[in-house]
């Protein structure tokens, strides 16, 4: 099994890439072959909505490292994709990447949509926040959920880590097992209900 990590956070070393980190660290431990892309190291250019990527077979037609992670989203089984959270939301290095996602899948809703490319990836989401209530921003969970469902992805599991403010998440025990846990998971298909 092939899983990647998309960590769309300003800070290579942060909560955000901590906790995708150790989800992929627990699908390695139970041989899965994993990769971390960081969205600093990366220049993606927004979406232009062009449609180019629509006109034949060509895919999206801006030239920037977003053509590097089309090929491993491709290959691969499995994406882990960790934001933090900014205003109640994932953040702009997120939202570029998720819009980008158009040139390979598009939405039920869309006119470009073909049933036969369907992606059927597996998707973890995985949220980082200051405040520490983990439902404080549910009702934004649920709708990026529902939209990566929209493009086809089966998603296993909606992780919010938040309290980051007070303590960094590599110094709270109890996500060190959480987070592999959830890798484990990722593999073996056996996600609690």
């Amino acid at each position: 099994m092939k899983i990647i990590g998309f960590i769309a956070s300003p800070r290579n070393e942060g909560n955000t890439a901590w906790t995708v980190n150790k989800i992929l660290e627990g699908a390695k431990e139970q041989g899965a072959e994993t990769q971390s892309w960081y969205s600093s190291d990366l220049d993606i250019k927004p979406c232009q909505s062009c449609y180019g990527c629509k006109q034949g077979d060509q895919g999206c037609i801006i030239n920037d490292d977003m053509q590097k992670l089309y090929d491993a989203i491709e290959h691969a089984d499995a994406l882990v994709l960790g934001s933090p959270v900014y205003m109640g939301q994932m953040s702009a290095q997120a939202k570029i990447f998720t819009d980008r996602l158009f040139a390979r899948f598009s939405p039920r809703f869309s006119p470009y949509f073909k049933e036969e490319n369907a992606a059927q990836k597996k998707l973890i989401l995985v949220f980082t926040q200051g405040n520490p209530d983990p439902g404080l921003f549910q009702l934004y969970f649920d709708y990026t959920k529902n939209i990566f469902q929209l493009l086809e992805f089966d998603v296993k599991e909606v992780q919010v880590v938040a309290g980051m403010r007070n303590e960094p998440a590599q110094e709270r025990k109890d996500l060190h097992t959480v987070m592999k846990d959830i890798g484990s998971s990722l593999v073996s298909e056996q996600f609690p209900e």
